[in-house]
């Protein structure tokens, strides 16, 4: 039976064309260069499509990035077979997967949510439709509608993914492709759908004048609790969402869910903990600016506006994913030396000073490069584009290309797999109970408790000193 691409990215051996950071740093100026370029190309103000409108630009983005997850996550490359994938070279095999996820994600857009969504379901999917009503301008329009289909988006780039890696694909891990994908696509776009209505439907009611009470719960039932009735509340922590989803996969190895030895006790306590997890991020970072920039005044607008500040959560948020992926496409997900808990503790606080940085730097110099203007909350001002722009990048090299051109893919050996499970297996055990792991764990625990107060005292003063806006 042929197997596609099931457990390809496992079963490939990337090896260095030189030693030393030389790959990491090639494929890094390599990457950065193709994505300036198309930045340009597609994006930028100044360039040529101009879609960074900015709803626009980040509908195609983000659903380009859920195109990409469904091609290689769900349906395991799928139509493309196994020897292709292994012999074809690395740019033809970028360029190939690339063109078709991009006509998959055209259809999506234009196909099933302007077409069919649009024209017999719900107006706001379509900005033909919406600019028959009186007061809306062609520019709200597509506005309105972009927004509506990447909200869907935002939902969809969460629980695609977490279904593979809380789930474990279950219960279809069995079935062939394309049964198997379809299966979890069917699934994660219906849970997608549910969760779409009760959190960004009521969002898309008060767009209008007057409020389509008639067809959305108006005002939202978040409106007391998160001081707004924007749908931001939720983009916030659905992007959250999205993010931890990727370092439990990533630079956490799961840990330590992957300690549950109960197969749907482990997969219950990974999906739900993903989320557990992102609920905790989306208070702190909202918290944060409170105590940044004082509290947030319900009336004013951006940067003390409650709304603004929820989507300000998920623009935060987006910068972690950047360094985490960095880390492990290009690092071998360094380090790996000592036990998990220390290499993936090693890990975040690598992944947390990068972020750090790569927020002071992004806010510094991005309006010199990317067309966008200066300041934290200027509507133009966008960052979840650029920063899921360039993950898209890094995922057609690193999934699409085999790391090409810093890297050269092998076929792993029987053998070689066995070990990697048996290694991957003994990392586990050597984790499980023991009087010395309950002391570290209440040690851990301490030193959270001390961090987190520490951050609460010292955040006002750090970012009084850091002028990262001039």
């Amino acid at each position: 039976m042929e197997r596609y691409g099931t457990n390809y990215l496992e079963e490939r051996k990337l090896v260095k064309r030189w030693s030393g950071p030389t790959p990491a740093l090639l494929n890094l100026l390599f990457t950065l260069i193709v994505f300036y370029a198309t930045w340009w190309f597609f994006h930028d103000p100044r360039g040529v499509m101009r879609m960074y409108t900015p709803y626009v630009g980040y509908m195609y983005t983000r659903w380009w990035l859920i195109v990409m997850i469904w091609m290689v996550y769900l349906f395991n490359f799928w139509p493309f077979k196994r020897k292709w994938l292994e012999s074809t070279h690395p740019l033809t095999k970028g360029i190939v997967l690339s063109a078709v996820s991009v006509g998959v994600l055209y259809i999506l857009i234009k196909g099933f949510f302007e077409g069919l969504l649009g024209n017999y379901g719900l107006a706001y999917f379509n900005p033909d439709q919406l600019v028959k009503l009186p007061g809306i301008t062609e520019f709200f329009a597509v506005e309105y509608s972009c927004l509506a289909i990447l909200m869907f988006a935002a939902i969809a780039s969460w629980l695609s993914p977490a279904w593979v890696v809380a789930m474990e694909e279950e219960p279809w891990s069995k079935l062939p492709q394309p049964a198997k994908g379809f299966s979890m696509l069917i699934c994660t776009f219906f849970l997608s759908t549910i969760v779409y209505f009760v959190t960004m439907h009521p969002h898309m009611g008060i767009l209008y004048h007057p409020w389509q009470s008639f067809t959305s719960i108006a005002p939202p039932y978040w409106e007391k609790f998160a001081n707004t009735v924007s749908g931001n509340f939720h983009v916030s922590w659905i992007m959250c969402c999205t993010v931890v989803v990727w370092l439990v996969e990533t630079i956490w190895q799961r840990y330590p869910f992957n300690l549950i030895s109960h197969p749907w006790l482990r997969r219950f306590a990974l999906f739900f903990g993903i989320i557990a997890i992102s609920l905790a991020m989306h208070f702190f970072l909202y918290f944060a600016q409170e105590l940044t920039w004082g509290e947030a005044i319900r009336g004013t607008r951006r940067a003390f506006a409650p709304d603004w500040r929820w989507l300000h959560v998920g623009e935060m948020a987006i910068f972690f994913l950047v360094p985490a992926l960095f880390l492990h496409f290009y690092c071998g997900n360094w380090p790996k030396k000592f036990s998990m808990p220390v290499n993936v503790l090693v890990r975040t606080i690598i992944t947390l000073v990068a972020t750090i940085a790569l927020y002071i730097g992004y806010y510094k110099v991005s309006h010199l490069f990317l067309g966008t203007q200066k300041g934290f909350s200027h509507p133009q001002q966008f960052p979840m584009i650029p920063m899921i722009w360039l993950v898209n990048i890094w995922l057609v090299n690193h999934w699409f290309m085999d790391n090409w051109p810093g890297w050269k893919m092998v076929p792993k050996t029987v053998e070689e797999i066995e070990a990697d499970h048996v290694a991957h297996q003994a990392e586990i055990d050597d984790v499980r109970w023991s009087p010395s792991l309950g002391a570290g764990l209440g040690m851990g625990a301490l030193v959270g408790v001390a961090f987190y107060a520490f951050t609460i005292y010292a955040l006002p003063g750090l970012y009084a000193a850091v002028d990262i806006l001039k």
